[in-house]
């Protein structure tokens, strides 16, 4: 086995990990004791593996039967690593002020990893919070006459398309 073989191998599993951290597994093993996340959803950055697992749960309680999947394999160089995935789920469940939908979403997304010893030492997910809005139905489709209104009122004028 050659030494990319390893390290591919070794990315692999890690990125394997990391996804079944947001689906229950935990993310003890997985990140360094010191870990930092963040992404669109996060109010404040996340600190330690504990948080993150908080976050997590907060996320299959809206979700119960979230699944992460991967798009595409991982991508890393030297200590740091990309981990594509996608998220279904049905938001079954209410989150602070936010009732359940019971709609189904599909979401598309990338943690960017700065890996520690073969550990997650940072992490920042990203991810259209504007799609996610949409499907859940807080948000109008993009295109339509509610997005005009919408940009309307923030002032940002009529959009004309081209004829």
């Amino acid at each position: 086995m050659t030494e990319l073989e390893v390290t591919r191998s070794r990315l692999d599993r890690l990125a394997v990990a990391w996804r079944g951290g947001w689906e229950g597994g935990g993310f003890e093993g997985v990140c360094t004791s010191d870990v930092s996340y963040d992404d669109p959803v996060a109010v404040e950055p996340l600190r330690g593996p504990e948080e993150i697992d908080k976050y997590a749960a907060t996320l299959r309680g809206a979700f119960p039967d979230l699944r992460m999947e991967a798009t595409s394999p991982p991508l890393g160089r030297g200590a740091h690593a990309c981990v594509p995935w996608r998220a279904l789920g049905t938001h079954r469940g209410d989150v602070d002020i936010l009732p359940a939908t019971d709609r189904f979403v599909t979401l598309h997304g990338v943690h960017y990893l700065e890996l520690s010893d073969g550990l997650v030492r940072r992490a920042r997910g990203f991810f259209d919070l504007y799609d996610a809005a949409t499907q859940l139905g807080l948000l109008p489709a993009r295109g339509g006459l509610g997005e005009t209104a919408l940009l309307l009122l923030r002032g940002f004028g009529l959009r004309r398309r081209p004829t």
